[in-house]
């Protein structure tokens, strides 16, 4: 039988956990708590916010087809950069491990994913502009090949245009994770496949994919999250052709709606937990990082 924790054990196991369950209340939960709070009160014009207890922004929203239209916008680009992100991201961190024998290349090809963080947001979105818009390096080369006769125009200011920024931004969140969970895996279990009679893509199918779900699970759940959170690139890379559950928010925002800015935040906290909730659902991340 394990002994009993001593009085003194206990302490200094709440001494240890303190710090950080101070900055999750002082930093998560009372700034969320405050949210669902505001998001129940009423907002008038000319006075601002009303501290009355009503539902009607969680109604008026639930009830409003652009809330609804703005929800399938952000899935959309949700699942297309989820798919994008996955192929690249696993394919460049199975390259990385496997195929890159030198230790000190493969870090440094994995560094060089990092240049775009190197720099702001706002000059990686405004670098994609001279190659995307009508006059840009895409349409000046089709156009010199004669494959075109007249600039492409959904290029830039569209829906493709904020896929593309997205997976340039994001696909390093899928890279790593999966970059790490894969490097864990011991080679021997390919060459032992191999030696069975495994094709390549039945090694890559039945021994690296299942072993690096983690990996794939938690990159997934990053750029889900980010994605669904931002507004930024919908806004500069559609040209305000597009739009999003945050852009929603941050138009009543400049409206001074706080209730109703509240409200659209819990229910897009809730549709991101569902959807974390679905992933882990998946795969027992806690159990797979503790092998």
């Amino acid at each position: 039988m394990s002994p009993t924790p001593t009085r003194k054990s206990l302490l200094t196991t709440y001494l240890q956990v303190a710090p950080l369950t101070l900055v999750l209340i002082c930093f998560f939960v009372v700034p969320v708590a405050l949210v669902v709070v505001v998001s129940f009160f009423r907002y008038q014009m000319l006075v601002g916010i009303v501290p009355d207890f009503t539902i009607r922004n969680y109604v008026d929203l639930l009830t409003n087809p652009t809330t609804w239209s703005l929800y399938i916008s952000t899935l959309k680009f949700t699942l297309i950069v989820l798919v994008i992100t996955f192929v690249l991201g696993f394919w460049i961190a199975y390259f990385l491990v496997f195929h890159v024998r030198n230790l000190l290349v493969a870090i440094g090809l994995f560094l060089l994913c990092t240049v775009p963080f190197w720099t702001s947001n706002i000059i990686r979105m405004i670098s994609w502009r001279p190659v995307l818009g009508k006059e840009g390096l895409i349409n000046n080369a089709l156009i010199n090949t004669g494959i075109i006769d007249s600039p492409l125009q959904w290029l830039l200011y569209s829906d493709f245009s904020v896929v593309v920024a997205y997976v340039h931004l994001f696909t390093l969140f899928m890279i790593v994770p999966i970059f790490n969970s894969m490097s864990r895996i011991d080679k021997s279990l390919l060459e032992a496949a191999i030696d069975a009679g495994a094709t390549r893509w039945g090694v890559v199918w039945n021994v690296v994919l299942p072993l690096c779900k983690t990996g794939i699970a938690l990159g997934a759940l990053f750029v889900v999250t980010l994605v669904m959170g931002d507004f930024f690139v919908v806004s500069v890379m559609s040209g305000g052709l597009s739009g999003s559950a945050t852009s929603g928010i941050f138009n009543d925002l400049q409206f001074l709606n706080y209730p109703r800015a509240a409200a659209s935040a819990v229910i897009l906290l809730i549709v991101v937990l569902m959807i974390a909730t679905a992933i882990f659902r998946l795969v027992d991340v806690r159990k797979e990082l503790a092998r």
